[in-house]
């Protein structure tokens, strides 16, 4: 027997993301390609380990065999140091686990204009009146103060670690590198929820996602997809090479164009795409690893991504965290070769990633999970009030450092601008 139960709820007539506040963990993510929203109220169980935390995929492995339900959750960058021969110079940062998980009590689902609730067989019908008292117009976003931005990194110091990097190029002991730079706000009285609304609305991002863990919030505006099951299939969508979009619509089509056919964002792409056919092959079923699409330019709002699609069956006894275990950190945010990428990134960032270039993802009964890729995300921590936005971009032989830079600060713009439209 299904241990969730389903329930229609009727048309879908917004969500009242004002009785969430009181709620200390919650995850609502975002597709607007699929016409479908997922929200997770909630932990009636949970999982908690630090970054550094000791075989922390074995242990998550043991947590979701034990659930047979929906769960949702995060995993950080840095949980790669008990995978690989890596360590990292930073501490790790406060609040928000290397690795959280959890089971909500409800999920509240839109699937285009109906709105469904998925509970616990056995809960109480409190519950399904709770969902109920979700549902209703939205608020309009309200005002708040706009904040201000402190790099991390100086520009100066960008392009000579990103001149170092290109040395290492140079000699032949990496072909690509994700180099990433922190920029940080002071944020007392600041609103995630209406800064949610902005960003939800105006980036449009295909794979966002608001949570809460406790006093922390992560606002995501993410175009990129790590990892999607169903059943025995996966499939990634490593995501390499950026173009500003352009009012002017000639001019628009153009830059996409270019991105396309740009020999450096091809070649970013097409190496990131290699280490993820290498990732998956571990797990996968002999001969069925294919790349289904190759540098395929998809347009949001504020930018122009070039993204490739690889897809595998998973191998007899081999289950989704074998493949999230085999294939992190994802591609796209450390390198090639991986290993050598990651112990390069760690001399030359200012910090620990934490939850930027991690994953924000849930798995249902019916055998389907999504996992994204933390980029374009606003971290929010409300006991401190700082906000921490982090962006990077990918060195290769033919980059230029000064454009990296500026690549950098495209990516962060396409969030501040949404956040203060």
């Amino acid at each position: 027997m299904d241990p969730w139960a389903s329930f229609h709820l009727g048309p879908w007539s917004g969500l009242r993301r004002e009785r969430l506040k009181d709620e200390r963990f919650f995850l609502e993510r975002h597709f607007p390609a699929e016409d479908r929203d997922l929200l997770f109220l909630g932990a009636t169980e949970l999982l908690s380990i630090e970054e550094d935390g000791t075989s922390p995929f074995e242990v998550w492995r043991g947590f979701l065999g034990d659930v047979a339900g929906w769960s949702y959750g995060i995993l950080a960058f840095d949980l790669k140091n008990g995978l690989n021969d890596v360590s990292s110079r930073h501490s790790a940062p406060e609040g928000v686990p290397g690795l959280f998980w959890a089971v909500p009590r409800l999920v509240l689902e839109r699937k285009g204009q109906d709105a469904f609730v998925h509970l616990p067989n056995g809960g109480p019908a409190a519950l399904l009146e709770e969902a109920r008292s979700l549902l209703g117009e939205t608020l309009p976003p309200g005002r708040q103060s706009s904040l201000e931005w402190t790099l991390c990194t100086s520009r100066e110091a960008y392009l000579a670690r990103a001149r170092e990097l290109l040395a290492h190029i140079q000699r032949g002991d990496i072909y690509e590198v994700n180099y990433c730079i922190e920029r940080r706000a002071k944020a007392i009285g600041w609103d995630p929820f209406l800064g949610w609304e902005r960003l939800r609305s105006l980036a449009q991002a295909p794979h966002g996602a608001f949570l809460r863990i406790a006093d922390h919030f992560v606002l995501c505006a993410s175009p990129e997809s790590f990892l999607r099951f169903d059943g025995d299939q996966v499939s990634a969508e490593p995501m390499k090479g950026t173009r500003p979009r352009h009012q002017e619509h000639e001019l628009d089509a153009r830059l996409a164009c270019e991105l396309r056919t740009d020999e450096k964002e091809r070649s970013e792409n097409v190496m990131t795409v290699d280490v993820m056919r290498n990732d998956l092959s571990r797990v996968a079923r002999p001969g069925s690893v294919r790349v289904d699409e190759l540098f395929a330019v998809r347009t949001h709002p504020g930018v122009h991504q070039l993204v490739s699609k690889v897809s595998a069956t998973m191998g007899a006894g081999f289950g989704p965290v074998d493949v999230v275990r085999a294939a992190w950190p994802m591609a796209s945010m450390t390198g090639a070769p991986k290993l050598r990428a990651m112990q390069l990134i760690d001399k030359a960032e200012d910090g620990r990633r934490g939850l930027f270039s991690g994953s924000i993802g849930w798995f249902a009964p019916d055998g389907t999970g999504d996992l994204n890729v933390v980029i374009r995300t606003l971290l929010h921590d409300a006991v401190t009030g700082t906000c921490s936005l982090s962006t990077g971009s990918a060195l290769t032989a033919l980059c230029d450092p000064e454009k990296e830079w500026e690549e950098c600060q495209l990516k962060a713009r396409s969030v501040i601008d949404a956040l203060e439209a």
